[in-house]
């Protein structure tokens, strides 16, 4: 798994991550994971959206793109007003069908450098509430349980109820 490049996505990307999306979503369903993601949701558009005020990016093994997260500076529709001391952790895919097992935790533990270098001191996330599974990654992966959000809109879709997560990033940018 050393072959795994992270890069920034750009305009040239954005076809190949509405085809992760869906096949994440493709792949959710097949696993019994209702509700969470649908294919057909999120268009160019919304990834283009995003790296207006965020980022996004992407991973590739053999040239190939793999996996994928956004990141958000802010995200007042999940969590409120707050400060500056974190970074928003959306959309984390892997492509199931090519990349290595771990890829997730890998693509999770860039994000979290990520953020300390931006020199915020928490990773935030939000799971869809009824999805146990997620949920029980999120935990095993060192995020905890600080509160929920019912009725949080969703781009392409009817709001939905999520668990509000976050872990503290080790000082020194470590993640």
């Amino acid at each position: 798994m050393n072959d795994l490049h992270l890069r920034r996505a750009d305009d040239f990307d954005v076809a190949a991550l509405v085809r992760l999306r869906d096949d994440a979503a493709r792949w959710m369903l097949a696993q019994g994971v209702a509700g969470q993601w649908q294919p057909g949701e999120l268009d160019e558009d919304h990834f283009r959206r995003v790296m207006t005020h965020g980022e996004i990016w992407i991973a590739e093994a053999a040239d190939r793109p793999v996996g994928a997260w956004e990141l958000w500076w802010s995200d007042e529709a999940a969590w409120g007003p707050r400060p500056p001391e974190a970074g928003y952790v959306h959309r984390l895919m892997v492509d199931h069908g090519s990349a290595e097992p771990g890829t997730g935790r890998r693509l999770l533990r860039a994000a979290e450098r990520r953020v300390a270098e931006a020199g915020r001191t928490l990773v935030r996330l939000d799971c869809l509430a009824g999805n146990a599974r997620l949920n029980a990654y999120y935990v095993a992966n060192g995020y905890r349980v600080v509160g929920r959000k019912t009725g949080k809109p969703q781009p392409g879709g009817a709001p939905k109820s999520f668990t509000l997560l976050e872990k503290a990033l080790p000082s020194g940018g470590e993640g």
